[in-house]
C-alpha cells in the first residue's frame, strides 16, 4: 500500500520498489518489520558480516516510522528515578548513556550515509502552568543528575522570542534534542541497509513465525529460514507473535499541514526553527517544515477508531495558541499508531534463544530505535551485556481481555485530560 497521504509523503525521496518475498529463502537472520527498528538492526548485523532478509508487510516506512511527529527527544518517556527503582542507580545510569548513544548514533547514521532528511536541532518543552514549571524543574534537575548540560530553564519572556504565542509560562529548552523528516531518514536507512547487502522484501506481510531452533517466517508467498528471527513490527506487527502483543498497546496520534506560508510568516511563528512540545498528558506538539509549512500534532486515541473531525478538531487546537493562522488553510491531515507500554519504557527481550524483539518506545523511538537494534545486534553477535539490561525492566501485559482493554484505557485517557483541563 502506499504511505499514508501526509506532508511526509508528498515530500518524501524517491524510493525503489522493492519485489514481495517469493519462494524459499535462507539468511542468517531474518528481520520482520521495515521501520527503524528492522533497519537500524539490518545495518547493524551486516556491518558484523551477516547476511540479513526484511519482510515488510506494505513499504519502508510505512507504519509508525513514516508518520511520526519527527521529534528527535532526549531520554526515555519515564524518569531516572522510577528507572533506578527497577533496576538500580549504576545500571539506570548505563541506560542513560545508552539513550545518549542513541542520539549520537542517529547523527552518525545520518552523516556517513549521506541521508537526507532535514535533521536540526532544538526541542522546547513548554509550560501552560504553574505545576508544569515546577516539573520540568525537577526533570531538569533530575539530567543535570547525570551530568546532562545541555538544557535551560526559560521564563515568559524569553520563551515568546522563541514561539509567537502567548500561551507558556515558560519552559524547558534541550540545545540536545531536535527535529527531522521521519519518513525522508527511514527511506535514507534502507539505502544504506542494502549498499550493505541488506535484502529487502516490501509487500511481504508475515503471517506465521516458527521461533523455534531453526526459526522461520512465513507470508503468502514464501518462507524465510533463518538462524535468528527479529521482531520489529512494534505498533503494526499485529498477532504474528501474541506472547509480545499484550505488552504493548497501540496508540493513534495525529498531525495537520498547513499550506505553505511566505518564508517570513512562517519564520515568524517559530524564529529558532526548533520544534516544541508542551507538557500536558495528551500533548500538542509543532514545528515549521522546509517548504514554510506548520506541521502541528496532537490528540491521542485509544479506540481504534478515528473521530470523524479530526482535521477541524486539530486546527481549533492550534488556533487557540496561534490565532494569528486562522485564514491558512490545511493542506495534510494524517495519523498512525505509536505503541506504548504499560511503564512507558521500551520493551526488548526474547521470545526464544533464537527470536529476538523490540518494542513499545512510547512516544521515543525516533531515538531509541537507534540503540534498541544495536543492542540486538550485538546481542545475536554474543555479546548480549546491554540487551539483556534493557531485557531487565519489568514490563505488564495491559491488563484486561482484549475485547475490554481499549474501553479501559478511552476511560483512563478521559481521566488524565481532565487533569490537563484542571
Amino acid at each position: 500500500m502506499p504511505h499514508a497521504p501526509s506532508w511526509y509523503a508528498a515530500t518524501a525521496h524517491p524510493a525503489p520498489a522493492r519485489p514481495p518475498l517469493v519462494g524459499d529463502v535462507s539468511t542468517d537472520v531474518c528481520i520482520v518489520g521495515g521501520g527503524y527498528t528492522g533497519l537500524v538492526t539490518a545495518i547493524e548485523l551486516a556491518g558484523k558480516g551477516m547476511s540479513v532478509t526484511i519482510l515488510e508487510a506494505e513499504s519502508v516506512g510505512w507504519g509508525a516510522s513514516g508518520r511520526n511527529g519527527g521529534q528527535l527527544i532526549t531520554g526515555f518517556n519515564k524518569g531516572i528515578a522510577d528507572i533506578e527503582g527497577w533496576v538500580g542507580k549504576a545500571d539506570a545510569r548505563h541506560l542513560w548513556d545508552m539513550s545518549e548513544e542513541a542520539k549520537t548514533m542517529l547523527c552518525d547514521m545520518v552523516e556517513r550515509h549521506g541521508i537526507d532528511c532535514d535533521l536540526k536541532w532544538g526541542y522546547l518543552l513548554a509550560a501552560l502552568k504553574p505545576r508544569h514549571m515546577t516539573g520540568l524543574a525537577e526533570h531538569h534537575a533530575e539530567l543535570e543528575g547525570v551530568g546532562y548540560d545541555r538544557m535551560r530553564m526559560v521564563g515568559r519572556e524569553e520563551i515568546r522570542s522563541m514561539v509567537a504565542t502567548d500561551a507558556y509560562l515558560g519552559g524547558l529548552f534541550d540545545a540536545g534534542s531536535g527535529h527531522l523528516h521521519p519518513l525522508n531518514y527511514a527511506l535514507g536507512l534502507a539505502v544504506a541497509a542494502e549498499k550493505l547487502g541488506v535484502h529487502i522484501h516490501e509487500g511481504s506481510r508475515v503471517v506465521r513465525v516458527d521461533t523455534g531452533s531453526a526459526p522461520k517466517a512465513f507470508t503468502a508467498t514464501g518462507t524465510v529460514s533463518a538462524k535468528f528471527l527479529v521482531l520489529a513490527g512494534n505498533a503494526y506487527l499485529g498477532d504474528v507473535c501474541p506472547p509480545i502483543r499484550a505488552q504493548v498497546m497501540p496508540a493513534g496520534t495525529y498531525i495537520i499541514g498547513t499550506e505553505r506560508m511566505e518564508a517570513e510568516r512562517a519564520q515568524a511563528l517559530i524564529p529558532s526553527d526548533i520544534a516544541v512540545a508542551d507538557v500536558n498528558f495528551v500533548l500538542n506538539y509543532y514545528r515549521r517544515s522546509k517548504d514554510n509549512r506548520f506541521l502541528f500534532g496532537g490528540g491521542v486515541s485509544y479506540s481504534g477508531f478515528d473521530r470523524p473531525d479530526l482535521k477541524q478538531s486539530l486546527r481549533r487546537t492550534m488556533l487557540k495558541y496561534f490565532p494569528q493562522l486562522a485564514d491558512v488553510g490545511v493542506d495534510y491531515c494524517w495519523g498512525g499508531y505509536v505503541a506504548i507500554t504499560m511503564n512507558r519504557m521500551p520493551h526488548l527481550g526474547r521470545v526464544s534463544p533464537t527470536t529476538y524483539f523490540a518494542q513499545g518506545y512510547s512516544g521515543h523511538g525516533l531515538a531509541l530505535t537507534a540503540i534498541a537494534g544495536r543492542v540486538m545486534a550485538e546481542a545475536i553477535a554474543g555479546q548480549a551485556g546491554r540487551f539483556d539490561l534493557f531485557a531487565r525492566v519489568p514490563h505488564r501485559a495491559f491488563p484486561g481481555p482484549p475485547g475490554l482493554k481499549m474501553p479501559a484505557l478511552v476511560l483512563g485517557m478521559l481521566w488524565y485530560r481532565l487533569q490537563d483541563w484542571l
